[in-house]
């Protein structure tokens, strides 16, 4: 294990911290950060919308509400497949022991034969937040910087930790603007790509991200958040980089198209030796095998991902035609998820949904005016679109 039993770092890991520049207050957060992440407000999709709707109190008193819709998270209200939940009661009843039939193993080597990638280019974690934020830990520092997009998703660990985060606009086609990247911070440790971008569901090419690759200084990483990517037709996975042994550690998880978010599975992939610098800044211990199980079925279950991406699909573009009829500007997403405009403060938006009980996403602070929404079911888009026209007129 990586930390010792007080929940700190070993002394040799804070040295190696310490040279890299970060201060003691520094180092005890990143402690906090890889023991606690779940209790911070940056940790993971749900933990920040929850903390979005503290701030609208309504909101806050009706989210749990049994009638109250709650699209605010990206999460994939189609939920855990058959096979998986059949896997978990499987296990279920094994669940005194850490690993009662090597639920780990089975899952890495399912995944690599579905990826395509060699079993040691694959770490199993506990969604794709836990990767993320040990990559902040290993490849950035007071003075190598986490180079993102804005807006997007993942820089509350990076500068909670004492790095420094640089934020480049998007393009005008929503897409990172690699070449701004490079120039704000020729000397960054790590370069995030989230493709689909979350907020706004778009999509980053292949080229771009190689542009990223060789343009970035020798011993920089690029990571590639592919949360969303089953939802798109048109994504290209930055994997097959990862498997040509490129400087890039791309992260995935079940939270999304497979509708496990409660159930915590996901893996980094990418060379051992980037993996083995992430390690160290692990809590260790076995993953659940509930989730671990659930991910392994469902990843062999055909045809599940085509079919959950043409119903989110069919949904979303359902919205979008409501959206272009009423003349409210969207920006066309590929997630389950989409950004709007709605002509006032973001906030004040979201608490009149509140009000309807419908709870939506959070907001941006470089797009004050357009809020983020997640697709639910049809029953549950077609409400909000009358809590919509209500707002709006």
């Amino acid at each position: 294990m990586a930390f010792t039993e007080r929940g700190g770092l070993p002394p040799q890991q804070v040295e190696t911290l310490t040279q890299r520049g970060f201060t003691r207050r520094h180092i005890a957060r990143m402690a906090t950060l890889l023991t606690a992440g779940a209790a911070l407000p940056f940790y993971n999709e749900f933990a920040m919308a929850q903390d979005a709707e503290q701030r609208q109190q309504r909101g806050a008193r009706r989210a749990m509400d049994p009638d109250t819709i709650r699209i605010s998270s990206n999460e994939n209200p189609m939920g855990p497949c058959k096979e998986g939940v059949e896997a978990i009661a499987k296990v279920a009843p094994k669940g005194w022991r850490y690993s009662p039939g090597n639920e780990q193993g089975d899952f890495t080597k399912t995944a690599s034969e579905l990826l395509g990638v060699k079993q040691e280019y694959i770490q199993a974690t506990a969604g794709s937040s836990d990767p993320l934020h040990r990559s902040s830990c290993a490849f950035t520092s007071p003075t190598r910087s986490w180079v993102m997009a804005n807006p997007g998703y993942g820089g509350g660990a990076p500068a909670f930790i004492g790095s420094k985060v640089v934020r480049v606009p998007l393009k005008d086609d929503y897409s990172h603007d690699v070449k701004e990247m490079i120039k704000a911070d020729p000397d960054a440790g790590a370069y995030y790509v989230c493709n689909p971008n979350n907020p706004t569901g778009t999509l980053t090419t292949i080229k771009d991200i190689e542009y990223l690759l060789a343009n970035k200084k020798k011993d920089a990483v690029v990571v590639v958040d592919e949360a969303y990517i089953h939802f798109s037709g048109d994504a290209e996975s930055a994997i097959g980089l990862a498997a040509a042994d490129k400087d890039v550690i791309v992260l995935r998880t079940f939270s999304k198209v497979y509708g496990m978010a409660g159930l915590r599975a996901g893996m980094a992939i990418g060379r051992p030796d980037l993996l083995a610098k992430m390690r160290p800044f692990s809590s260790g211990g076995f993953l659940p095998v509930t989730g671990l199980a659930c991910a392994t079925a469902s990843m062999k279950v055909k045809n599940l991902v085509e079919e959950r991406r043409a119903l989110c699909k069919q949904i979303r573009e359902n919205t979008f035609s409501f959206l272009e009829k009423k003349g409210i500007s969207f920006v066309p997403s590929q997630g389950n998820f989409f950004m709007m405009e709605v002509k006032q403060k973001g906030e004040d938006f979201a608490q009149k949904m509140a009000d309807e009980k419908i709870i939506i996403g959070r907001i941006w602070p470089v797009w004050p005016t357009k809020v983020r929404v997640t697709v639910g079911t049809q029953e549950e888009m077609s409400k909000f679109n009358q809590a919509v026209a209500k707002i709006m007129g």
